[in-house]
């Protein structure tokens, strides 16, 4: 099913109808500032196992997730004050930032060090949809040959993954490119990846 949502107005109305989905269980493609993703509730046994199958994932392997916003991340993040001054100054944004869990991270979400890779997104229907569901969402790219745009164009995801996915979110051409990775489980922030997001502020 493809459904589309305004990109830069979403529909409240619309985004429910996604909303209700997820709390079913459901499987979907969204969009984020990065990229479309493949998500699902970050809770859901059933549809994590899902996401690992469509991504062809090794077993252990946690995933990156999505909250609302800085607020949402300390309920399953520990954030010391030099990770939260960063937080602060730079999200929204492209970033994936690795945290040390809390116990509410289900354990499919947490590496063997107990940290946690997560993302709040600038993408205002990935936004609105967060708020509205209120519980963080799987991140993870989505399957690409060689041709990296129709990892990009909804129609495109549609036609490889549409029988695979519950939903798919239809906000317009959203180009890939990978969040810039930071590591902030230390005294000082250690730049993993160099993505979209500027690292200059973690230097």
């Amino acid at each position: 099913m493809l459904l589309e949502i305004n990109p830069y107005n979403p529909q409240q109305r619309l985004i429910r109808q996604v909303v209700d989905q997820l709390k079913r269980g459901a499987v979907i493609c969204y969009p984020t500032d990065t990229g479309y993703g493949i998500g699902c509730d970050f809770s859901n046994q059933k549809a994590v196992k899902k996401v690992n199958l469509i991504k062809n994932r090794p077993k252990g392997k946690p995933f990156s997730f999505m909250c609302s916003d800085l607020k949402h991340i300390s309920n399953y993040a520990h954030v010391s004050n030099v990770a939260y001054r960063l937080l602060k100054r730079n999200l929204p944004g492209p970033y994936t930032f690795v945290l040390p869990g809390t116990k509410l991270v289900p354990r499919a979400m947490a590496t063997k060090q107990k940290t946690v890779g997560i993302r709040v997104p600038e993408n205002p229907i990935c936004r609105m949809l967060l708020e509205t569901f209120g519980n963080p969402l799987i991140n993870t790219s989505i399957p690409h040959d060689e041709d990296e745009s129709a990892a990009s164009d909804p129609f495109d995801i549609d036609i490889r993954l549409g029988n695979r996915v519950d939903l798919i979110i239809d906000g317009g051409d959203v180009y890939s490119d990978p969040s810039s990775l930071i590591d902030l489980t230390g005294d000082y922030p250690i730049i993993l990846r160099e993505g979209k997001g500027d690292v200059t502020p973690f230097l």
